[in-house]
């Protein structure tokens, strides 16, 4: 146990009976936690059914709990013995904090606020667990609404940490300083946000979510390589496709809606295919059927069906691939260098002097006689690829390799002029990539003679640590040589996934525009960046903040890439943020720098 109630005493508040109304699987959650602190619990619903179903669900939670040895079987009955139930709103009377946690129904939760008002204390504070409704709104139900705030609890409400605590214009400081101090002796992460659909979490993730969706609508790229892209390719425990299949497609679409409706932002209209799914009964895991398949209604088991890669169409090699080459010696080329040949090919690679062609070779030993040291690899391993590996400043000796892996500065002419030399230096039939992650492969591929042999081959940094490989095809590229590519890329033990030759491909085109949006959201002073970071990452589970993020990649990067976006598919709410602009001028460019959206001077 955390805290006891006599122990929160915040500014003149002491916190003794929480009430809870509704204990669906929310309002049961919410009732434990309180329970779990030493809180009393009244926990109200409308009808007995109501209530047996609550009393459920706190009796599994807690069981759970005890089988996994949270709790002891004395705590869970100390803990249950501390909530009691009731049909009637009017046993909520001594209650000094009541969180309304009922269906998201404007009309319905106004309509227990209105009658909470006379039975409730007038130094009651009074909450709403809404995910997406305005907390304003609610707040006009009574005739204190400078009491009512939002207290937005994330599923399921005993294990998430973030708690999003919702101020209106009129909420009192009081009230907001004190619903801060309770959140927190409960153990969780409380941030604190303005009355705006979304809060922070839903605002940046649903966002994501609905680009994702639209994504696949559009062919662009199948269920799973979005999927795979943003699991590989960012660390994300889920990917977004999987992730509505897990939230239900038809709360995804709700959401999107009351976010549209009041912000009327473009990106969160919510995009048809959800709509469709919707209609069509395909709402996710609840049916058993959304973006995947899955064993029944309520199953997390993902079950083959038509839109199921088969066995035997995995890639093969059409192309014979013996010897790579590899033009360039900074850090992504040089990891390329060694996954291919800790993969078993002999590779070339090509440098700008002796001096930047050594670096490379130095660079392998440093990291081989790392993992030596922690017992990972031997002498021998080292000295096998090591004799793999041959450097060369002349681009003339690539003639005879099988593909050649580009990875040279971002900057199109430099690279368009590369690419004319490999057109005709390499052999008919070798294939030409690129590593670039935001110029469009289809000019380079053009200053060719061989177009179709031309693709991209967007590692990720670290190249010899990141899984994730973007395979890119322009109009041009033959499919003989796509799918050598994604066999390739399996053969060096990376994750494959494969789009057309647009701007930011599939994880920047998902990634970037997320990250403007918490940008302009702090533009807007609607939360703090480390409120927006911490929302982020507790809420949705991902491996970095926003801002955390921003400022690793880079200021001046991440402002390049946005503008890549905005230009190739000028869509308004991707225009670049003014304050990302305003940085990168200020030559605020991240951690490189020492200051960006954080000072790290004193670090």
């Amino acid at each position: 146990m955390t805290s006891t109630a006599e122990e929160t005493v915040q500014q003149g508040r002491t916190f003794t009976t929480i009430g809870v109304v509704g204990l669906g699987t929310m309002g049961a959650g919410i009732a434990e936690v309180f329970a779990r602190n030493g809180y009393t619990v009244v926990g109200v619903e409308q009808n007995d059914e109501g209530l047996a179903r609550g009393r459920q669900h706190l009796e599994n939670s807690t069981a759970r709990a005890v089988k996994r040895e949270k709790l002891t079987e004395a705590e869970q009955a100390e803990l249950l013995g501390r909530i009691t139930f009731s049909t009637e709103l009017k046993d909520l009377t001594d209650a000094d904090f009541v969180v309304e946690a009922v269906v998201e129904s404007i009309e319905t939760k106004k309509a227990i606020f209105r009658e909470l008002d006379a039975i409730v204390a007038p130094d009651a504070i009074l909450a709403t667990n809404t995910s997406s409704l305005s907390v304003t709104e609610i707040s006009t139900a009574n005739s204190s609404p400078g009491r009512v705030i939002g207290v937005h609890f994330f599923n399921p409400a005993p294990v998430q940490n973030l708690v999003e605590i919702i101020r209106t214009v009129v909420t009192e400081p009081d009230v907001l300083d004190d619903v801060k101090g309770l959140v927190t002796a409960l153990g969780k992460s409380p941030v604190v946000c303005g009355d705006k659909a979304g809060f922070i979490a839903n605002t940046l993730l649903f966002g994501y979510l609905n680009h994702a969706a639209s994504m696949f609508e559009g062919k662009y790229a199948s269920r799973e390589d979005i999927d795979a892209a943003m699991r590989f390719g960012c660390g994300y425990p889920m990917g977004p496709l999987a992730l509505l299949d897990l939230i239900g497609l038809d709360t995804a679409y709700e959401i999107l809606e009351t976010m549209y409706r009041q912000g009327r932002d473009r990106l969160h209209a919510p995009t048809p295919i959800l709509k469709q799914m919707v209609t069509a009964g395909l709402l996710g895991r609840k049916t058993g059927r959304g973006f995947y398949t899955y064993e029944g209604p309520d199953s997390p088991v993902v079950v083959a069906d038509d839109k199921t890669p088969s066995a035997d169409e995995q890639p093969q090699l059409k192309h014979d691939i013996l010897q790579v080459g590899v033009v360039g010696t900074g850090t992504m080329a040089s990891g390329i260098v060694e996954v291919f040949a800790k993969s078993g090919y002999d590779v070339l690679y090509v440098g700008r002097s002796a001096e930047k062609v050594a670096g490379v070779t130095a660079t392998i030993t440093k990291n081989f006689d790392k993992q030596i040291q922690r017992g990972k690899a031997t002498e021998e391993a080292k000295a096998e690829v090591l004799g793999r590996v041959t450097g060369t400043t002349s681009l003339d000796d690539l003639k005879s390799v099988d593909i050649v892996v580009e990875a040279i500065a971002e900057d199109l002419a430099i690279k368009t002029t590369l690419f004319e030399n490999l057109d005709e230096i390499c052999k008919p039939g070798a294939i030409l990539a690129t590593t670039t992650s935001s110029l469009p492969i289809i000019a380079m591929a053009k200053v060719t003679s061989r177009p179709q042999d031309v693709i991209g081959m967007h590692f990720f940094n670290p190249a010899t640590i990141m899984k994730l490989v973007e395979v890119v095809s322009t109009v041009a590229t033959d499919e003989d040589v796509t799918e050598t590519t994604r066999a390739l890329v399996a053969k060096i033990g990376k994750v494959g996934v494969s789009c057309a030759d647009r701007a930011g491909f599939i994880v920047n085109a998902l990634l970037f525009p997320y990250l403007n949006d918490a940008v302009k959201m702090l533009e807007a002073h609607y939360a703090t960046a480390d409120d927006i970071d911490l929302a982020m990452k507790q809420g949705c589970a991902l491996p970095m903040g926003p801002f955390e993020l921003l400022d690793v990649v880079g200021n001046d990067v991440s402002l390049a890439i946005q503008r890549e976006l905005y230009l190739e598919f000028r869509e308004p709410g991707f225009a670049p943020a003014p304050l990302l602009e305003h940085l990168v001028t200020a030559g605020y460019l991240g951690r490189k720098t020492k200051r960006g959206f954080r000072d790290y001077s004193q670090r």
